[in-house]
């Protein structure tokens, strides 16, 4: 018990102030999109600048790539999800059909294995297979989530497991712990989406 309770201690004083400002702001991101209230795209603005630093900092160069992208689409979701509706209205909740999610996940795999393959020769990136999973993974779920496709709760879960080990390879304890959490939260986004959504259709 001693053990466990001086390596948190450990991880929590090797934490960097702009790590704990980017985690506290995921997690109000998460928390907000779940229920679906867009004031989560304030809270990615203020997560995904501060990662990006956190991330570089460390060598995971996909992963500090993907929060330039995530800045972007949370400017474009905060957008769309008050305007991208029929006729300028607010945004409602669609599915995808079988179709959607193969070429998804086939186009993540392609992606997945040319990066890869591209940091592993040229660069000192730590991780480059699982770091380009966790990134063209969320490249195209966080568009998911700017266009309010349900299923993106689902691809979350496990772009959040494998991420939850990545970071702990790289002592990004707080981000792991960050992580942890947004898997939980991913599942009830899902139910609370896919309520939303029936709803809406019914």
């Amino acid at each position: 018990m001693t053990d466990i309770l001086l390596a948190v201690s450990e991880a929590w004083q090797a934490t960097s102030k702009l790590e704990f400002i980017s985690v506290l702001a995921g997690l109000a991101y998460i928390i907000l999109a779940a229920r679906e209230n867009i004031w989560c795209w304030p809270a990615a603005l203020i997560g995904t600048a501060t990662a990006i630093f956190v991330f570089w900092d460390v060598n995971l160069f996909m992963e500090s790539a993907l929060n330039v992208y995530y800045l972007i689409m949370a400017m474009y979701g905060w957008w769309h999800w008050q305007y991208g509706g029929r006729d300028d209205a607010k945004l409602q909740i669609s599915s995808w059909n079988k179709k959607h999610h193969l070429l998804a996940i086939a186009g993540i795999m392609l992606m997945t294995l040319l990066s890869g393959a591209t940091l592993s020769a040229s660069t000192e990136a730590a991780l480059p297979y699982a770091d380009s999973f966790t990134t063209w993974s969320a490249v195209l779920t966080t568009w998911m989530v700017a266009r309010k496709i349900l299923e993106n709760w689902l691809y979350w879960i496990v772009i959040d497991t494998v991420s939850i080990w990545l970071y702990l390879e790289r002592g990004l304890f707080l981000y792991a712990l960050l992580f942890l959490a947004y898997t939980i939260i991913a599942v009830f986004g899902y139910m609370n989406w896919r309520q939303h959504h029936m709803h809406a259709t019914s």
